[in-house]
């Protein structure tokens, strides 16, 4: 089913207007979770804030996915849909000098204590989206159906989705016809942008364990340098790219970290790095992960060395705008914002989990941007904070206002009356 334009639709976005009120309070509640940011799959107090605010509004809504959290706001019969946002921070001081900065610290997996900033934006996502709950909830005249409002944990390491489906979001909660989902990003501030068809890129990372045998750094002939060899699978893996794939089809490799040894005068044991690889075609994908095994094994076997091991670190998969449904949104998006303030756009390599929510039921989903700069910050000729900076802070308005706004109005195309 096609997002509709209908004239109903359109009269519900202005119906469920963003008033003085609710502005007040979409910035008090954005301004606490910013300030108060935690880990991916740590985030207790945050699902602990979003179901107060979800029970004060009368949602029904349950745990899922360990920190997630699922609202269902029925209003009679109609369509399903649902709107993710996702809820979890990232290891990183933040230096943006706000004076609702976050000076919060959480625990990485490893016990390593570090600094939490919400340094891609989900905060923004977590206020628009509850105060989209509220107006719909306080205006149910305007509307009819259900909506299933998605508060994803775990977005930054691929891990939340996931385990949502895994604990049975789609048992427990309506089956939506559509699945939305937008993110703040470094555009300007006011505007929207979207995709048609690929929209995000898939990613792989990997962990290779590059096996050698440890000498005397003045003895190289009693060992097999995990160095040295490592050094050329990072330099062989470039090939893949400029070698292997038709130039035609994208894709990107990168060699993140690379470990190996204690001390200069020994040849160690082993070396380790991580692997970052980016694709949109699922064909191209499983080239590329091929490409990167054969290599990492041959270099191997030409040294003489053991087989290396591969681990897969995580997987976000395709994050696919169905076309005529984003199309359609596009159109929506226009007659609410206004022309100038939408904008098709190329897919981008950064990557998302959000896409398998909807592809675990098989049905389309759309996920679009809105931008948190202003012209004099994008056009001052100084750098631009850009999202995962220590100074990411995107302006409140019009950038909130502007997510909110967004929002309706994709869901009023659909459940308006």
């Amino acid at each position: 089913m096609t997002a509709p334009t209908t004239l109903a639709g359109l009269e519900t976005a202005g119906a469920l207007a963003l008033t003085d009120e609710l502005r007040t309070g979409l910035h008090e509640l954005y301004r606490h979770l910013h300030a108060h940011p935690e880990l991916s799959m740590q985030e207790h107090r945050t699902a602990e804030l979003i179901e107060q605010h979800l029970d004060g509004l009368g949602i029904e809504n349950f745990r899922c996915g360990g920190t997630g959290v699922v609202g269902v706001l029925r209003n009679g019969e109609g369509p399903v849909v649902g709107f993710r946002a996702d809820t979890d921070g990232l290891p990183i001081a933040e230096d943006t000098g706000l004076d609702y900065a976050s000076t919060a610290t959480g625990t990485l997996p490893d016990g390593t204590e570090v600094p939490v900033m919400h340094g891609c934006g989900h905060d923004t996502h977590v206020s628009v989206l509850l105060t989209v709950a509220r107006m719909f909830a306080e205006d149910r005249e305007a509307w009819a159906g259900t909506l299933v409002l998605i508060f994803q944990p775990g977005e930054e390491t691929a891990a939340g989705a996931a385990a949502m489906v895994a604990d049975g979001l789609w048992e427990r909660a309506p089956k939506p016809e559509i699945v939305y989902g937008q993110h703040v990003m470094t555009g300007l501030a006011g505007t929207v942008s979207l995709s048609v068809g690929s929209a995000m890129a898939m990613a792989d990372s990997l962990k290779v364990t590059v096996h050698g045998r440890q000498s005397h750094g003045s003895q190289p002939q009693d060992a097999i340098d995990p160095v040295v060899l490592g050094a050329h699978m990072v330099v062989r893996l470039q090939t893949i790219v400029s070698r292997e794939l038709d130039p035609r089809q994208a894709a990107v490799v990168t060699v993140g970290t690379f470990h190996g040894g204690l001390k200069e005068n020994i040849i160690p044991a082993s070396a380790e790095f991580t692997l970052n690889i980016r694709t949109f075609d699922e064909g191209v994908r499983a080239r590329v992960l091929a490409s990167v095994r054969r290599i990492i094994s041959a270099e191997a076997a030409a040294s003489g060395a053991p087989e290396p091991e591969i681990e897969e670190l995580y997987t976000f998969p395709a994050c696919y705008n169905e076309p005529a449904e984003a199309e359609a949104l596009a159109g929506v998006f226009r007659t609410a914002l206004g022309e100038g303030a939408v904008s098709i756009v190329p897919p981008v390599m950064g990557s998302e989990d959000f896409g398998h929510l909807a592809a675990a039921i098989g049905v389309p989903a759309v996920y679009w941007t809105f931008g948190g700069h202003p012209a004099e910050v994008l056009d001052g000729g100084g750098p631009v904070p850009v999202n995962h900076s220590p100074y990411f802070a995107p302006v409140m308005e019009p950038t909130l206002s502007t997510g909110v706004n967004a929002a309706v109005a994709a869901l009023a195309a659909r459940l308006g009356r």
